[in-house]
């Protein structure tokens, strides 16, 4: 029988213009993982305990039907190293829906994935992209449609592409099963990457 210490643990890490909303989108992951199933879905809404960079990493047990693992989440405020030393085994490239700046910024970022992570030739790191902020979409000029991130998802070879608001909780506790089916896979000798194409959830 497993015991904690032979659980695996699978190391993500969130990167992403300051701003962006990922310190806000982690708490509110702790917040959902804090809860009863029932009240994350129907019920009242406790106000969200906001984290400090020194509470990272976030850890989280994970419990799908024939597996168990741990996710170590950092952010790139990380107090105790700086994010590129890491040795990640997923990556989560977050933007903000209202803050176009945010998006065009994921090219950077996913080029610095490629430079920091990259294991070797042929070989490439699975990636989510996520738009943060959902709430705070408005219609208007510049207004990111869906669609819009979901392309530039498959032009920077991410496997999953999502869209959650920490705020209000719309989408939240689907997007962390999909980053937690996502991370689950690397576990697998099949691993989590794709030939480029991109889901989205």
């Amino acid at each position: 029988m497993e015991g904690p210490q032979d659980k695996e643990v699978v190391t993500i890490l969130v990167l992403g213009d300051p701003g962006c909303g990922k310190s806000t989108f982690l708490s509110a992951i702790k917040n959902i993982q804090a809860r009863p199933r029932d009240e994350t879905n129907h019920g009242p809404r406790r106000q969200m305990d906001l984290l400090r960079d020194s509470d990272q990493p976030l850890l989280f047990d994970i419990h799908f039907s024939k597996k168990s693992f741990t996710l170590e989440l950092y952010d790139t405020a990380s107090p105790n190293q700086h994010w590129s030393t890491l040795k990640p085994d997923v990556v989560l490239l977050a933007f903000d829906i209202s803050n176009r700046e945010t998006l065009d910024g994921l090219k950077k970022w996913r080029h610095d994935v490629i430079r920091y992570f990259q294991r070797g030739i042929g070989e490439r790191i699975p990636v989510m992209m996520v738009g943060l902020k959902r709430d705070l979409r408005k219609e208007g000029e510049g207004v990111i449609y869906p669609q819009e991130p979901y392309r530039i998802a498959q032009e920077l070879r991410c496997d999953r592409y999502a869209e959650c608001s920490a705020v209000t909780g719309e989408l939240m506790a689907e997007t962390f099963e999909d980053l937690a089916r996502l991370a689950g896979m690397t576990t697998t000798e099949a691993g989590a990457q794709t030939e480029g194409g991109c889901v989205v959830c």
